[in-house]
């Protein structure tokens, strides 16, 4: 975010109207807008705060069809086909982002890189066997190996040739510039409250200014309009990522992954120097279950010194990602949202080559024509659905045990010492006045105080001590120590209270 140097736009007033609207300008609403203006409708892109600035802002920008372990579970649960499919649509999205690189002249660190998903304990060898096995099958140029450049030794690794890795918002800058040389528009701080699924569509944001259009694509990470409740087929979770300079000769060569150990993921970046950006991400929570968000840095930063020596940690950050029950993204025509409503969601860490499909789905679907992978990631679909049950069941039980359970725990009135036994930097949820409050002491010794009622669905927040925020564990919303909108899917902030009454 600090190396891409992305415009800035201003925000919409008045009344506008376009072919189509996307809200979001994340690689998903970006990737669509460029799409659709290629195509010669005319496109208003709305973005509720800054351009690119949310989840692909935070990405550690890996171009890859090996996504962890996923072609042993989509044979076993969907079938070889399933599995062929997914494997072809997510590595052509990788080709599109390298041949409109190309066709844009874009500078965006694209580099080809092996992809790894490896374990350094014996027992999840015959895992990645088979991994390698139903990759290979489902058409990756995948092999099970034992040596990796990595430095340390490990039981087994599945190696994907081919792969690549880029600068995602250096790659957007490019679409940005195109999408308004084609007379598209983009406008930030413009917060989308409101959705008529109308024939044309009306959308409504925050300041009263209003877009008419054919055509609207939520493209918001978690969908913020949800008329059939795709929320119930998503869970979230967040990585914490660590950063910082490597010497070029320490440089791994591969992006790696584990999910072993809370998870670890290694990539590095060039650097204008000649050397490399080391990026470790890991330490993955659920949103909102007081995770103890510093102690998981500290964690994440002893691994990162013990196994790299010459790295420097210099930059830390956290990202958040959802995913669906049954494995397969939710990409298409929102259920429930009319015929010109579309959604693109559930990308489960993945939303480089996803975000890039779902935009070429989309733009083929408001074309006129056939979805190119013939509906497999349809949000409508009912089969695979179903065969997730236990999965979507599990998740419905988090959420109701969230909501019950959180508010059983909520501590005391807030004379019985909480409050005051707050220090600098920390946060905590009481019950004051008959309500729960989230509370907060900055650095100077101030109170912060909001309704603890996330605005979404009524779960309660919970805060997260390294970012200094209020997180939702029912569906992943975010909110500041003043209860601003960080992340939805909630659309209104935390109602601010006032600590001198509590």
């Amino acid at each position: 975010m600090r190396t891409a140097d992305l415009p800035s736009f201003a925000p919409l007033s008045g009344t506008a109207q376009a072919d189509a609207a996307v809200i979001g300008s994340g690689i998903v609403g970006l990737s669509t807008a460029w799409e659709l203006a290629r195509m010669g409708l005319s496109v208003v892109v709305l973005e509720a705060d800054r351009l690119a600035g949310g989840v692909t802002g935070h990405t550690t920008g890996k171009v890859t069809a090996l996504h962890t372990a996923v072609y042993d579970t989509l044979r076993t649960d969907h079938g070889q086909d399933t599995a062929r499919r997914y494997a072809a649509s997510q590595s052509a999205a990788l080709r599109h982002i390298v041949d409109v690189a190309a066709e844009l002249g874009i500078d965006c660190e694209l580099e080809e890189r092996p992809a790894f998903t490896y374990s350094r304990d014996p027992e999840g060898v015959a895992a990645l066997r088979a991994e390698a096995e139903a990759a290979r099958a489902a058409g990756l140029s995948a092999s099970f190996v034992t040596a990796t450049g990595l430095p340390f030794p490990v039981a087994g690794a599945v190696r994907v040739e081919d792969q690549a890795q880029f600068h995602p918002l250096k790659y957007l800058r490019g679409l940005v510039d195109d999408i308004v040389a084609h007379g598209g528009h983009i406008h930030e701080g413009t917060r989308v409250t409101a959705l008529d699924d109308g024939d044309p569509c009306r959308l409504t944001t925050d300041s009263g200014a209003t877009v008419t259009a054919r055509h609207v694509v939520v493209a918001t990470h978690h969908p913020v309009f949800d008329h059939a409740l795709l929320t119930a087929r998503l869970t979230q979770h967040r990585d914490l990522v660590i950063a910082g300079p490597l010497p070029a000769h320490l440089d791994p060569d591969g992006m790696y992954i584990t999910e072993e150990g809370g998870k670890r993921s290694v990539r590095t970046a060039p650097l204008a120097d000649g050397g490399r950006l080391l990026i470790v991400t890991g330490e993955a929570f659920t949103p909102g279950e007081g995770h103890d968000t510093e102690a998981g840095y500290a964690r994440l930063q002893s691994w990162a010194e013990q196994h790299f020596p010459g790295v420097t940690i210099t930059h830390r950050w956290a990202a958040q990602d959802n995913s669906v029950t049954d494995t397969l993204p939710l990409i298409g025509r929102l259920p429930g949202g009319g015929d010109h409503v579309y959604v693109a969601t559930g990308f489960a860490g993945w939303g480089m080559t996803g975000g890039v499909l779902a935009a070429t789905v989309i733009a083929s679907l408001i074309g006129g024509e056939k979805d190119p992978w013939g509906g497999l990631y349809d949000p409508r679909r009912l089969g695979s659905a179903l065969r997730s049950a236990p999965e979507l069941l599990k998740a419905q039980w988090d959420t109701g045990k969230h909501f019950v359970k959180d508010r059983l725990d909520t501590l005391g009135d807030g004379t019985n010492g909480p409050v005051r036994s707050l220090r600098p930097g920390e946060g905590t949820v009481i019950r004051a006045a008959g309500k729960p409050c989230a509370v907060h002491r900055d650095d100077r010794g101030g109170l912060h105080a909001v309704s603890a009622v996330c605005t979404h669905l009524g779960c309660l927040v919970a805060f997260n001590n390294a970012e200094r925020t209020w997180e939702c564990p029912c569906h992943g919303s975010r909110f500041g120590v003043d209860g601003e909108v960080l992340q939805g899917p909630a659309l209104g902030p935390l109602e601010q209270l006032d600590p001198g009454e509590l």
